[in-house]
């Protein structure tokens, strides 16, 4: 049974901070943050945040990698980011069917980034054996 302070039952408003303290769950909230989704803006992100909360999940939010600037305000993606106690419960929580894919693995990350450094490579090879033709068939 959870202990509460002595005195009147109604001792007043509760602040907000205070209120959604309550209603985090202590087994959700340990260990390192993970990010679990991503809103493409700041209402959406709040919204998510929120039905965490309901559930008892802590999160936090933070902007996106190239969207850390204050001319963006409201706009541009946030990541939300969770304890990792509590990853698989929000991942569930924000994705229930499994409609949206996974985050691809480090090793995937790393071959697509290769795939489009070859792909440039081989551009700017077409590139500039296009040049050099052109330039070898002008007219001096």
């Amino acid at each position: 049974m959870p202990l509460t302070a002595a005195g009147p039952a109604d001792a007043g408003p509760v602040a907000e901070h205070v209120e959604r303290a309550r209603k985090i769950q202590p087994r959700l909230a340990r260990g390192e943050t993970v990010r679990v989704a991503v809103a493409s803006n700041l209402a959406e992100a709040e919204l998510m945040q929120n039905i965490l909360l309901e559930e008892g999940i802590p999160s936090i939010l933070r902007r996106s990698g190239g969207f850390d600037v204050p001319d963006f305000l409201a706009a541009g993606p946030r990541d939300i980011l969770v304890p990792a106690s509590g990853a698989d419960a929000a991942r569930e929580l924000l994705n229930p069917g499994g409609i949206v894919p996974p985050e691809p693995e480090p090793a995937d990350r790393r071959r697509a980034a290769f795939r489009l450094a070859a792909a440039m490579l081989v551009c700017l090879l077409l590139f500039g054996a296009l040049a050099g033709l052109i330039w070898a068939l002008m007219p001096s």
